[in-house]
């Protein structure tokens, strides 16, 4: 386990996701860039922990590179990325390319945050899985992280 994760690691116990037997996905959530509010991507983390997801939460302020080296080291379904600063675009762009170049293109990106509605095509198109924004429901979430770790799980 890297020393970041070390510092943030809440896992919860393994869940049978709808009776099928299914080991519950690993999750990363992060924070990238010089944004320091971490209440939403905290409370996510929470969420999904509670509806047992195993959570890594590596904190504020991590750059593109060490998100994508962790979620590798510790061998994630979903790396989830919170923005409220506008720099969703970029950052996006920045960790896509960087699963590519580290062949971990498999691992599943969503995101959440302040991100205009305009923007979530174009995210979504350059393979942002999943945008969630202000005043999703918690139940949204946890059922969007549980589809989709079902099918990450199904491709591996």
């Amino acid at each position: 386990m890297t020393e970041m994760a070390k510092e943030t690691n809440c896992r919860a116990s393994s869940m049978d996701f709808g009776g099928k037997g299914v080991p519950p996905a690993r999750i990363l959530i992060g924070k990238v860039g010089l944004d320091g509010h971490d209440r939403g991507a905290k409370y996510v983390a929470h969420i999904l922990r509670d509806a047992g997801f195993e959570v890594i939460y590596t904190g504020i302020r991590r750059t593109p590179e060490q998100i994508v080296a962790t979620a590798i080291q510790e061998d994630v379904d979903i790396v989830g990325l919170s923005f409220l600063s506008g720099s969703h675009k970029s950052f996006f762009k920045r960790v896509i390319d960087l699963l590519e170049k580290n062949e971990a293109s498999d691992i599943i990106l969503v995101g959440g945050g302040t991100i205009p509605a305009a923007d979530i095509s174009s995210l979504r198109e350059a393979g942002v899985r999943a945008v969630f924004t202000p005043g999703a429901s918690a139940k949204e979430i946890v059922e969007t992280f549980a589809a989709l770790s079902e099918k990450h799980k199904g491709l591996r």
